[in-house]
């Protein structure tokens, strides 16, 4: 009891430096807030935090500053909490702070992991998109309109990730840089070798006067057959994982039916 009164006083003492600032409470508040975001902004970024953010659309330092926030909360959260349980079930108090940091070391990496399932997700969302949105630029293209006026109409009627990032192509375009550089960010921007070979040869073809129509079209059939692949190789993984509980579960409850009344008769036998 002694050592959770400690501990409860240890965690008090920052809120009682708060209260006892009186009626700075509010600058004390956006100072703390001002200090949080400097030393996230001064951590370094050894797992590619600011690449994986960006290619989810959320550019800026202040969005790594929020994130490493986040993920720091979390982890204080987790620890003060889970070594509260800990000594209230009568724990002593190295084994409780041992088991609270593998818990907070548990709840960074889960939160770094969470980030790379949503780019991951944001990256199959653009592939699954992808045909659909290039034959919607080759129809657009083929009936006589221009490279960047097709992008816009794509990403003010489309719905979508892909019709975002043509959405941010015709905002740099505004801001004054060229169709070809802003294809050239994006496709930078968006990791995919798909996205990629498609950008390169739509900005290939924009500089040296290519048919655009043709590039596009093989690209979209590119774009069709390797989605049907990937359905496949889906299925395929689905009907493995199906067969899963037929070998491990119905199969051996089968069996066990079918042996159960032969086994009790050689047992009535044998008694």
């Amino acid at each position: 009891m002694l050592t959770i009164i400690c501990v409860a006083l240890l965690f008090s003492i920052p809120g009682a430096y708060l209260i006892a600032r009186g009626n700075n409470g509010a600058h004390s508040s956006s100072e703390l807030q001002i200090n949080a975001a400097f030393y996230a902004s001064k951590t370094r970024d050894r797992s590619g935090v600011r690449i994986r953010l960006e290619e989810l659309g959320r550019i800026g330092e202040r969005e790594y500053e929020n994130f490493r926030i986040r993920q720091a909360l979390y982890c204080v959260a987790s620890a003060v909490s889970s070594i509260s349980l800990f000594l209230f079930l009568g724990k002593n108090f190295p084994l409780s702070f041992i088991l609270s940091v593998l818990i907070a070391s548990t709840m960074y990496i889960y939160i770094d992991r969470e980030l790379s399932t949503q780019v991951k997700k944001y990256r199959s969302n653009l592939e699954s998109e992808f045909p659909a949105v290039i034959e919607m630029l080759t129809l657009a293209i083929s009936a006589g309109e221009t490279p960047l006026s097709s992008i816009m109409r794509i990403s003010q009627s489309a719905t979508g990730q892909l019709p975002k990032e043509f959405a941010r192509v015709v905002t740099d375009v505004r801001n004054g840089h060229s169709l070809h550089e802003s294809l050239d960010s994006m496709g930078r921007r968006i990791k995919s070798v798909l996205i990629r070979r498609f950008v390169d040869a739509l900005v290939t073809a924009t500089l040296r006067g290519a048919p655009l129509v043709e590039v596009l079209t093989r690209h979209a059939s590119e774009a069709r057959s390797v989605q049907r692949n990937r359905v496949l190789s889906a299925a395929g993984k689905a009907e493995i994982s199906m067969m899963i509980p037929v070998v491990f579960l119905i199969l051996p409850i089968s069996i066990l039916f079918a042996l159960w009344p032969s086994l009790a008769n050689l047992n009535l036998f044998a008694s």
